[in-house]
């Protein structure tokens, strides 16, 4: 079960135990103009793991985060001023926020477990990460400035990652209460937790659309990890990248238009972007080390202001 990015995830839980996912285009992809913004991601190609932003044609990279440390798992705000991201850089993992041209990097949790994988509200007013301080790892959501961070599964079982409605009122995530993984959704307060996949496989890495009709996920269904996207409600399940390939990771453009994800055909894991039904496949990083985590915003120096 070769499958880089829940490892990742999965890896950096184990960490923690230790103590150390606007107007839109519809799925069926098509020609149109080019994508436009930034794309951050994770990478470690200076030979720890950094925060990058580089542009959809994966012309031009920085490095944002310039520290020895590693540095995850990257989530624009949804005006593109400021990336939430994870670090060890304090010993344990805790959640910081930047602003887009990496200064002013910021921890707003402080606990002494480890918090990560932060995702932000679309209305800017939250952000989700997982921790284990409970001593499993949960869902929680905070202000976000860090205040009122509450645990809001509340499981005794695992959690993997989460993905915010463009409404900000639901969440969609991966959990294994069910023996398997399975994608979830839940309200923003925790309540109203229902199973999405109900498959005897293992899916994870949820990403809800633009437009909220869809949630693009990853499942090893077909035999390896594939990119696959449903109705919000769970049906009409369809493998959009069936390729040979390893891949996760989802993310849509601002527009709905596109999916950014990781593809690993070389044995290391790059990033890709394809039409939103799947077409036009195409390779973004062109690196030996791996580019991971891609987080998509419609801004095109950092900020939609």
């Amino acid at each position: 079960m070769c499958r880089f990015r829940q490892a990742l995830l999965l890896a950096t839980a184990a960490l923690i135990v230790v103590g150390v996912g606007v107007a839109t285009a519809g799925c069926g992809g098509g020609k149109g103009s080019p994508a436009k913004g930034l794309i951050a991601f994770q990478t470690n190609r200076d030979g720890n793991f950094e925060i990058y932003v580089t542009h959809p044609d994966g012309v031009g990279y920085t490095n944002l985060t310039n520290i020895k440390a590693q540095d995850y798992s990257p989530s624009w705000s949804p005006d593109g001023s400021q990336i939430a991201f994870a670090s060890d850089r304090d010993d344990n993992v805790d959640i910081y926020v930047m602003n887009a041209d990496g200064t002013g990097q910021t921890a707003i949790t402080q606990d002494p477990k480890n918090d990560y994988a932060p995702v932000w509200s679309p209305d800017g007013a939250k952000i989700a990460f997982l921790s284990n301080r409970d001593g499993n790892v949960e869902i929680y959501v905070m202000n976000a400035d860090g205040s009122k961070q509450t645990n809001i599964s509340n499981n005794k079982a695992s959690e993997l990652g989460a993905s915010w409605s463009p409404d900000s009122a639901r969440i969609a995530f991966a959990t294994n209460r069910d023996g398997n993984d399975e994608i979830y959704t839940m309200n923003a307060d925790g309540s109203e937790q229902v199973n999405l996949t109900n498959n005897p496989a293992k899916d994870w890495d949820s990403a809800w659309s633009p437009d909220g009709s869809k949630i693009a996920f990853v499942s090893d269904r077909d035999g390896k990890s594939e990119v696959y996207v449903m109705n919000a409600d769970g049906s009409k399940q369809v493998n959009l990248t069936d390729n040979e390939a390893l891949d996760w990771g989802p993310e849509w453009s601002p527009d709905g238009s596109k999916i950014a994800f990781v593809s690993d055909p070389d044995g290391d894991s790059e990033l890709y972007v394809m039409n939103a039904g799947g077409s036009k496949q195409t390779r973004l990083t062109h690196n030996p080390a791996d580019d991971l985590l891609p987080d998509w915003t419609a801004a095109e120096d950092g900020t939609n202001r």
